[in-house]
């Protein structure tokens, strides 16, 4: 590979909605109050509360909350990773996804219940059953807790959320495999009446519907009792949307992205944020457009499912090497998304991956190339920016430059230093 000149670049911060700090248990303990009087309930049943993969602001507090607000009730309540195939689909997997999570069964005094059995409860039509955990339906009540955000390959009324979590996270493998194979030639719709079909079969007490800022930090909780759920969670996903950080250029040449991971994305990288994304319903490649994508890292509470990285043109060999491909593969073949999981090419250093990143995107000079590198797609507040972009930055009211221009600095082994 010839040698490469890299642009110069600096460090910009971006404006993003922050909401109040909130206490995460007074949060939550306000949100249920607000319903304890329409939940019909007897002293001494049991609840399944349903919890999943993904890293949501403070969910380890959020938990042990609705918890503690349920033995008040005086239930006896039980954890049920709602995760689908991850965690390598197996309960001792899926356990270490939530203690990785902050989500601490043995400080909470309450079991976890793991299994993967699940029961047909329905069906949507020939070829599409819709299942859930059997450990769920064993208990009288059900309560679900999940962050609402707008889905990474598909735009409906309903996207990820409660509905999601009822038909995919705890149809467990089996239900995710067969509603992702159904949503090939269904379309993604199905998710809401799969959702539905279960709600009407469940006795579910509340959802607990999350949001979070700009920054991914909690900006608000919203329990929604069964009738509600539906019409609740449309409205959300709209404020969701109107909250989602976004990279704020067009049309780049290449954007570096330091890490990707399941505890940030379904898919590593928020397609929402990186514009791209490919598989079987469909490709898109929107705003900001990226010619090329760099992955350097797979984070550490990802496990080894490097699920997504198959978005990547370039990554390293230290995050090759970090892959768990039997959690990857498993993940990308029960969403029907073998593309997904393939491994682009991947570089020693971060000089070199860069480097065929320049080599190729098109822009020969480095001084002219559109670059930006951000930490991950949940973290969008610092960005790493190139000279290419100075005129659109200082054009941007919401853009502030946080240092000057300088040469792009790598450590001795010739891989980038931490972005802020």
């Amino acid at each position: 590979m010839q040698k490469i000149r890299f642009p110069e670049t600096a460090l910009v911060g971006q404006s993003l909605f922050k909401a109040a700090d909130l206490d995460a248990f007074e949060a939550v303990e306000k949100a249920l109050f607000s319903i304890r009087e329409n939940l019909v309930v007897r002293p001494g049943q049991t609840v399944a509360v349903g919890v999943g993969s993904r890293n949501i602001d403070r969910i380890g507090e959020i938990v042990a909350k609705t918890v503690e607000f349920l033995r008040d009730l005086g239930l006896s309540p039980f954890l049920v990773p709602a995760m689908g195939s991850h965690g390598g689909a197996t309960p001792e997997g899926q356990i270490e996804v939530l203690e990785s999570l902050g989500v601490k069964a043995a400080g909470m005094a309450v079991p976890v219940r793991a299994g993967m059995g699940v029961r047909e409860l329905g069906r949507l039509g020939p070829g599409c059953p819709v299942f859930f955990s059997e450990d769920a339906l064993s208990a009288d009540h059900v309560v679900i807790i999940n962050r609402i955000k707008p889905h990474t390959k598909f735009t409906l009324p309903i996207e990820s959320g409660l509905l999601k979590m009822l038909s995919i996270g705890l149809g467990k493998e089996k239900g995710a495999a067969a509603l992702h194979r159904a949503a090939a030639g269904l379309g993604f719709g199905i998710i809401e009446r799969a959702g539905c079909l279960i709600l009407e079969k469940i006795p579910l007490l509340f959802g607990l519907a999350l949001l979070e800022d700009g920054f991914g930090k909690l900006s608000g909780a919203h329990p929604l009792l069964p009738e509600n759920l539906v019409e609740g969670e449309k409205s959300l996903l709209k404020e969701a949307y109107a909250l989602l950080p976004r990279v704020p250029f067009d049309k780049l040449d290449i954007l570096v992205i330091d890490r990707i991971g399941k505890d940030i994305s379904g898919i590593g990288m928020d397609s929402n944020v990186t514009g791209r994304h490919r598989d079987l319903t469909g490709d898109f490649n929107v705003s900001p457009r990226p010619k090329r994508i760099f992955v350097r890292e797979l984070s550490e509470k990802s496990g080894g499912n490097a699920n997504g990285i198959g978005l990547a043109d370039f990554t390293t060999s230290r995050l090759v090497a970090a892959i768990d491909r039997k959690k990857t593969y498993l993940n990308a073949l029960a969403a029907i998304s073998p593309e997904k999981a393939a491994v682009p090419m991947h570089f020693d250093t971060d000089s070199e991956a860069l480097s065929a990143c320049l080599e190729t995107c098109g822009c020969d000079d480095p001084q002219k190339v559109r670059l930006v590198r951000i930490k991950d797609t949940a973290h969008l507040d610092i960005l790493e920016v190139s000279a290419g972009l100075a005129g659109e930055i200082a054009q941007n009211p919401s853009l502030s430059l946080v240092s000057d221009f300088r040469p792009m600095i790598f450590d001795s082994e010739k891989n980038l230093i931490s972005l802020a």
